[in-house]
């Protein structure tokens, strides 16, 4: 069989090229393994929601495809196939592709050869799921795809995985079973908006749980002496808060799929790099190395199914050698009309790729949509792109010029300069914790602006990204924590040898009496130090992201003299010893530093230790109700309260009537009471998968409510505290602390809010928590009302000072 254009895949975007030759009249034929057309759609579960995303983007294809059922978008493509006259082969499995442009070979399972002058690659990637990877992962209880949900009912299944595959079926599953979904994350980062909507939901609505920040470990067949409920199988998984075990009858385990590389490799397709999830590398007409083999589609690095159909379209036109500019280029040109200077989008994007070496391993698609995300931003020499402790978390590329780091706030004339390839933020986006620099805009300074969001799915979607963005974090942590004139030559062996290493909450990094052979830098959460003092293990110390641990044991060779726990699910560097001594030997500054911070750690321990009883388990107590992730936490001292409320009167005049304190309610440990009021934590549960992004923080640290708050609840859902509920919003207030005195306006915490007659009719109730009063320039309002000085708002370094 001879013909211009072999396709191979009858997926989105491989009928849809097929539909577009049909449309032009050119010669084609497309090659399906399967025995049916859209085989990645039919193997969607029954009845499935099919979403046609991006948005933002036309269709470009013959064939019709709007957002609806898994049946109607099948039956809209096998209709227009049939219409248009596309030549298709089912069951014709291609095992073999050989040639070139003009003169290309596909062998098929049967022994037939076809005869190409192009061929396009669309075979996707579902043929290669991917597994669990964990003991017990082929157990025949354990499942990698969901065909009809409707056929299980009354079981207890788990869904692990946090991508659209895997809420799609557990939001299904939930209907007729109890389901658990487990994210190993801590939000829903890589779902489409109606699946992260849907999700959230059936989680608020208990229509089934979810766990997040855990993996499995192990399956097991459920022994026979009575455990497991009955069940016949357990999951175990690692959780924030340690191993867990859910006993089910059964796991669906949506954890994406990996490239065909053998068959792909073999085709004479290069790959850019060894890890399992690269794709290969494609021209922006999708051209691979191979002169004539074109590759679109998931396989490409585009698995959204508009995405895939507008390639399909496109790559016909390009094969005929027609002009024709891809659906997002106005998007992007308007995004760089600052900088384009008579460039073209796709010069635009080469010279990104080539400028920034983060980018380096992303395919011209996949930078495309990473683009539409970002800005570009051409500040003013001298302008300010963020000061030192401000709480932003926006992650920066220099594209072009320069950027002047100002590291030490007693001499901000000392700057260190990045220029264009480079990166910065990265930071606060691992730690969570303030700005630990000003940074000022240099001459002829271009930026590529990320939010947060985007920035963590390309970390989590390829690995590439993430590996080079840790190496930089271990060198700069390295630098600002201990040897700030060390070359990166220098830090070389020290980084090679790190290891990054997870720590849930209250596991120890080590134990007083181990040997000490590394040291350890925190780069997300805390820790708190403890000695065995008469029996008793007793906290000492507390320390945040930013800090080390472990220095004494390296300059002395002694073991261990405290105990180091995660106070939180936290992440730390670990310096293999040997290279640390080495480079303290090579460098003595780095010695100094260490033993300079040794020491006053042993005079504050010595300090500690004298009034251990009391502050030591006040330490322990605030950490329980999680000052370990606080970045502020309201106090009250129970011998100077007076139990007036006007902390609380004044919060609710400051807030239009509603207060966000309940200084009643909270726990208390000798005379320390930690009333309902935000912590602002460091990496804010209540901003994970806020729909409307309605939960901001300002520049000073305070998380806040934006207006645009919808009212859903997650945030409520979310928060581990209990600090978040919801209330409808006055729009009127009486001012001044005299009107509380006299007219007792506003509503306490335990008031009924619906009861109230201040609200309009019909009106939502939106999510309330503490802004800290960010608005005024005195401070909280409630530390300010208090006439005995009973209420401070301290971070939680700044307590573990005022204990001692």
């Amino acid at each position: 069989m001879n013909t211009k254009i072999a396709i191979v895949g009858a997926g989105p975007g491989g009928l849809s090229a097929a539909a577009r030759a049909a449309e032009l009249g050119v010669s084609h034929v497309l090659l399906e393994a399967a025995p049916h057309l859209a085989n990645t759609i039919f193997l969607y579960q029954k009845g499935k929601h099919v979403m046609a995303e991006p948005n933002l983007l036309p269709l470009r294809s013959p064939l019709a495809f709007t957002a609806g059922s898994r049946e109607q978008v099948l039956q809209a493509w096998e209709n227009g196939a049939q219409q248009l006259g596309v030549t298709h082969r089912l069951g014709a499995e291609v095992k073999a592709i050989a040639g070139e442009r003009g003169n290309f070979s596909l062998t098929l399972t049967s022994g037939e050869i076809v005869n190409a002058e192009c061929v396009v690659l669309a075979i996707g990637l579902q043929g290669n799921l991917r597994k669990m990877g964990v003991p017990g992962e082929n157990l025949p209880f354990i499942q990698y795809q969901l065909d009809d949900p409707d056929e299980f009912a009354g079981e207890t299944i788990v869904v692990v995985g946090a991508g659209d595959a895997a809420i799609e079926n557990a939001l299904a599953l939930a209907a007729q079973n109890s389901v658990t979904i487990i994210n190993r994350r801590d939000e829903f980062s890589r779902a489409k908006e109606g699946n992260l909507n849907g999700i959230l939901r059936a989680i608020k609505d208990e229509t089934l749980q979810c766990l997040y920040n855990s993996s499995p470990t192990q399956v097991v067949v459920t022994p026979t002496d009575g455990e497991g409920d009955g069940k016949p199988c357990e999951l175990y998984l690692s959780t924030a808060e340690g191993e867990a075990r859910i006993p089910c009858d059964r796991i669906i385990a949506r954890l994406g799929a990996t490239p065909a590389r053998q068959f792909v490799e073999s085709c004479g397709i290069r790959f850019p790099n060894d890890s399992p999830n690269a794709v290969p590398a494609v021209s922006a007409q999708y051209e691979s190395n191979v002169p004539g083999l074109y590759i679109i589609g998931a396989l490409a690095g585009y698995p959204l199914i508009k995405q895939a159909m507008n390639q399909g379209h496109e790559v016909v036109e390009f094969i005929l050698g027609n002009p024709v500019e891809p659906a997002d280029e106005p998007l992007l040109r308007e995004k760089f009309k600052p900088i384009l200077e008579g460039r073209s989008v796709d010069q635009m994007l080469d010279l990104i790729k080539t400028t920034i070496p983060l980018f380096e391993s992303l395919t011209t698609l996949q930078l495309r949509e990473f683009m539409l995300d970002s800005d570009i931003l051409k500040p003013a020499p001298g302008a300010v792109i963020f000061r030192r402790n401000d709480y932003s978390d926006t992650f920066f590329s220099v594209l072009d010029g320069e950027v002047n780091i100002q590291a030490n706030p007693d001499a901000p004339e000392q700057t260190i300069s990045l220029h264009a390839g480079q990166f910065f933020g990265e930071m606060t986006l691992i730690s969570g914790r303030r700005r630990n620099s000003t940074v000022l805009a240099g001459p002829d300074c271009v930026l590529i602006v990320t939010p947060r969001r985007s920035m963590l799915k390309l970390i989590n979607s390829v690995e590439a990204v993430q590996r080079l963005i840790d190496e930089v974090f271990l060198i700069r942590a390295i630098r600002a924590q201990m040897a700030p004139d060390i070359s990166d030559e220098d830090l070389a062996e020290v980084a090679r040898t790190a290891l990054i290493e997870r720590h849930e909450t209250g596991q120890a990094l080590f134990h007083e009496g181990d040997v000490g052979d590394s040291l350890y830098m925190i780069r997300r959460g805390s820790v708190t130090v403890s000695r065995d003092i008469g029996g008793r293990d007793v906290v000492l110390s507390y320390l945040a992201a930013g800090n080390y641990v472990g220095e004494m044991s390296l300059l002395s060779n002694i073991p261990r003299s405290a105990t180091v726990r995660a106070t939180v699910a936290t992440e730390t560097i670990r310096l293999d010893g040997e290279p640390f001594k080495a480079l303290m030997k090579r460098h003595p500054t780095v010695f100094m530093a260490l033993q300079k911070t040794a020491r006053e750690r042993a005079a504050s321990g010595a300090k500690a230790q004298q009034s251990e009883r009391e502050g030591g388990d006040v330490i322990s107590f605030l950490v329980k109700q999680g000052l370990g992730e606080a970045t502020d936490v309201l106090l009250i001292d129970e011998t100077l309260c007076v139990h007036c409320d006007n902390c609380e009167k004044a919060c609710a005049e400051t807030h239009k009537g509603t207060s966000r304190l309940d200084r009643k309610a909270g726990p208390s440990f000798a005379s320390v009471h930690v009333p309902t009021s935000c912590r602002h934590c460091e990496h804010p549960h209540c901003m994970k998968d806020c729909p409307p992004d309605a939960i901001h923080r300002a520049p000073n640290g305070e998380v806040f409510i934006a207006d645009n708050c919808i009212g859903c609840g997650n945030c409520e859902r979310n928060c581990p505290y209990g600090v978040i509920r919801m209330a409808y919003v006055e729009n009127k207030r009486r001012s001044g602390m005299l009107s509380w005195l006299l007219f007792g306006l506003g509503t306490a915490p335990g008031q009924d809010l619906s009861a109230t007659a201040h609200h309009d009719p019909g009106a939502a109730k939106k999510a309330i928590k503490c802004d800290m009063c960010k608005d005024l320039s005195g401070g909280p309002a409630c530390v300010r009302a208090c006439p005995t000085g009973a209420a401070i708002r301290v971070s939680p370094e700044e307590f573990m000072v005022l204990t001692r």
